[in-house]
């Protein structure tokens, strides 16, 4: 994550954001195929969202 650019990083999110919609939804009408995509992709929404975060409050240390 720390090597992807800012932009990667929010086409990462929503990316991934689409696929986790795309699961539940699925879910809701049959067995998933992969039961555990959906923890997979909330900890890799997690790590971008942390990732953000952490640069935010570097660029906020840097000004100050």
């Amino acid at each position: 994550m720390t090597t992807k650019t800012d932009q990667e990083l929010a086409g990462l999110l929503s990316e991934t954001r689409a696929k986790l919609r795309e699961e539940r939804f699925a879910a809701a009408g049959a067995r998933p195929k992969d039961s555990d995509a959906p923890k997979k992709l909330r900890a890799t929404i997690a790590r971008v969202l942390t990732e953000q975060r952490a640069r935010e409050q570097r660029a906020g240390t840097a000004a100050a």
